[in-house]
């Protein structure tokens, strides 16, 4: 039997939130990521490291900064299929769509969201639509049909009692509405609330930039994805 959130309906009521989403992160070892983002703790010094798939510690550390939006995607992946490549894989994938690009300088920039995209429709079969425009009622909208959105948002929405400096920069899967509340998954999450958040849509507003991607994912569209490169095709 198909779990309500990603059955095919026929009617306009709002779907409810996808359960079970799993949280995962961005970094290796969720319970260091308080100390990575406000005491200058360096991920390279994560034991857990090769649980991503990263062929070296070094390139861990160059990547998992940049990582929210693979993150995303391997959660949404995972509630759909039940499994789902190593985090290091999907980046392979991304990057040979040109979802991210390494800079003069060695800076990257990405995540990118047309060409990634592409990717996550021709490699894993689930429709993604970019929106370089979404204002928070269309978020809404997508949320109750069913979709979930990659949105982008300030990063310190993980402390939403403060006020965030800029809008953007780091995204977050929001998973459903319901009751008036945006619920989402955050990658870079610094404690269990704050990875497994819960906001008032208007207080989510604060920190959203108005813009995402959103995924379709009716659980009729599983599948085994296709060949992925290797995460040792990764050398910097």
């Amino acid at each position: 039997m198909l779990p309500p959130c990603c059955a095919e309906t026929t009617n306009n009521t709002p779907r409810p939130a996808h359960s079970p989403v799993a949280v995962i992160t961005q970094y290796a070892t969720a319970d260091l990521i308080e100390a990575i983002a406000y005491a200058d703790h360096t991920p390279a010094d994560d034991p857990a490291w090769a649980s991503t798939g990263a062929p070296t510690r070094a390139v861990y550390a160059r990547w998992c900064r940049h990582m929210c939006g693979i993150a995303c995607l391997l959660m949404a992946l995972m509630h759909r299929d039940e499994q789902a490549p190593s985090l290091f894989q999907l980046l392979v994938g991304a990057r040979h769509y040109g979802a991210y690009v390494q800079q003069n300088g060695g800076h990257i920039k990405g995540l990118i969201y047309a060409p990634f995209a592409t990717y996550v429709r021709t490699t894993h079969g689930l429709e993604t639509e970019v929106h370089t425009q979404l204002p928070m009622s269309r978020l809404v909208g997508l949320l109750d049909a069913g979709h979930m959105v990659m949105a982008s948002v300030s990063k310190e929405i993980r402390r939403p009692e403060n006020e965030p400096a800029t809008r953007g920069g780091h995204l977050v899967l929001a998973i459903g509405h319901q009751n008036g509340q945006i619920l989402f998954r955050n990658p870079s999450g610094h404690t269990p609330e704050a990875r497994e958040g819960s906001l008032p849509a208007e207080r989510f507003e604060a920190f959203f930039a108005g813009r995402g991607l959103s995924l379709h994912l009716p659980a009729s569209s599983r599948r085994t994805p296709l060949r992925q490169p290797a995460a040792a095709e990764i050398r910097r």
